[in-house]
C-alpha cells in the first residue's frame, strides 16, 4: 500500500513538473535540457535503490546463512571477522550470543551430569543404613528374643538412624554448598573463637578415645572469614582426625600469621594418607581402602574445601603414613 502511494505521488510530481515547464520555459531547447538532466537524475536516483535493494537482500542472505549455520552447529562459510562491514559486525555479534548460549548449554549439560551423579552417589549411601534398619525391623518382628537381644538389635538400628541422619545432614550442607544458597559474612574476626567452636563439638568424642586435643593460638590473632562456616570447615578436619587417630593419640591446631594469609594447622597422629590421594581425599565420597572400616561417608573433606575455598582461601595436606597428616587452611589475613 505504501509503495503504490509512492508511485502515485511520484507520477502527480512528475506531471506537475511537466506542466510547469511547458507553462513557464518557453524554449524547447532549455526544456528538453532540463528534462535530460531531470531524466538523468531519476534514473541514479533508480539505480541507487535498486542497488540499495540488493545490498539489503544481500545483507539478510548472508544473516540468513549464519543463522543456518549456528543452528545446524557449524561455523558459517561467509563470516569474516575482521572486514570493516556491516555484515560482519552483526555476524561477530551473533557469533558472541551462539558462544554464550554453547557455553550456556554446555554448562546446562554439566550441572546436568553432575546431578546424576549426585543422586547416584546419595542412593548408593542411603541404602546401606535403611536396608540395615529393615532387616533389624525385620528380625525383631518375627523371631521372639531375649530382651538382651532386642535392646542390641534397637541399639544398632539407633545407630543406623544416626548414620542416615548424618548422612541427610551432610547432604544438606553440601547441596547448599553447590546451589550457593548458603551466604557468607566474611569478616576481621579472632581465630581463637572459632576454633574455639570448632573444637567443643568434637571435644567428647576425642575424650571417650583418650585423644588429646591441643590448641596453639594467641588472641589477638585475626583473619578475615565468615565464624560460623569456618567453624564448620574446622570442625570437619578435627572430626576427621579424631576418627583416624588411634586411641591415646594426640591432635594439635596451631595458628601461623602470616603477611597476606594466616595458616591453621590441624595435626594428627593417625594413619596417614598415601601421597597418591592427597588431591583425592578432597573429593565428594571418597574413601580411601584404607579408611573402609572406619565410619563415615566421606562429605567432610569435600565440604571443608569447598567452605574454605567461597572465601578465597586454600586448604592442602601433607602426610606420612603410620605417623598422621598435616591439614594446613589458609585464609586472607
Amino acid at each position: 500500500m505504501c509503495r503504490l502511494f509512492f508511485v502515485a505521488g511520484a507520477v502527480m510530481f512528475m506531471a506537475v513538473l511537466f506542466w510547469l515547464l511547458w507553462r513557464e520555459v518557453p524554449a524547447a531547447a532549455v526544456r528538453r535540457r532540463i528534462l535530460a538532466v531531470f531524466g538523468g537524475v531519476t534514473l541514479l536516483a533508480a539505480l541507487w535503490a535498486r542497488y540499495q535493494r540488493w545490498q539489503v537482500s544481500r545483507f539478510a542472505d548472508e544473516l540468513c546463512q549464519t543463522l543456518d549455520a549456528l543452528i545446524a552447529g557449524r561455523e558459517p562459510e561467509q563470516y569474516h571477522p575482521y572486514e570493516d562491514s556491516l555484515t560482519s559486525k552483526v555476524q561477530g555479534k551473533l557469533m558472541q550470543y551462539y558462544d554464550i548460549m554453547h557455553e550456556g548449554r554446555r554448562q546446562s549439560e554439566k550441572d546436568k551430569q553432575i546431578i546424576q551423579e549426585l543422586v547416584s552417589d546419595i542412593s548408593h549411601q542411603v541404602r546401606t543404613p535403611v536396608s540395615n534398619i529393615r532387616m533389624f525391623t525385620g528380625i525383631l518382628q518375627q523371631h521372639h528374643l531375649p530382651e538382651e537381644k532386642k535392646a542390641e538389635f534397637l541399639e544398632l538400628m539407633e545407630g543406623q538412624v544416626d548414620k542416615l541422619d548424618f548422612l541427610m545432614q551432610s547432604l544438606i550442607r553440601m547441596s547448599r554448598l553447590e546451589t550457593g544458597t548458603f551466604v557468607l559474612n566474611i569478616e576481621k574476626a579472632r581465630l581463637t573463637d572459632t576454633i574455639a567452636r570448632a573444637v567443643s563439638v568434637v571435644w567428647a568424642k576425642a575424650e571417650c578415645r583418650n585423644i588429646e586435643i591441643s590448641v596453639e593460638c594467641e588472641d589477638h590473632v585475626t583473619a578475615q572469614h565468615d565464624p560460623k562456616w569456618t567453624a564448620e570447615a574446622l570442625f570437619n578436619l578435627l572430626d576427621n582426625a579424631v576418627k583416624y587417630t588411634p586411641d591415646g593419640g594426640s591432635v594439635t591446631v596451631s595458628v601461623s600469621p602470616w603477611q597476606f594469609y594466616t595458616r591453621i594447622d590441624v595435626r594428627d597422629t593417625g594413619m596417614g594418607i598415601p601421597e597418591c590421594h592427597y588431591h583425592d581425599v578432597f573429593k565428594r565420597f571418597f574413601r580411601a581402602q584404607e579408611a573402609a572400616g572406619k565410619e563415615g561417608v566421606g562429605l567432610g573433606l569435600y565440604l571443608a574445601n569447598g567452605i574454605i575455598m567461597r572465601q578465597r582461601g586454600y586448604i592442602c595436606v601433607k602426610s606420612k603414613e603410620g605417623e598422621g597428616s598435616v591439614f594446613s587452611v589458609y585464609l586472607l589475613t
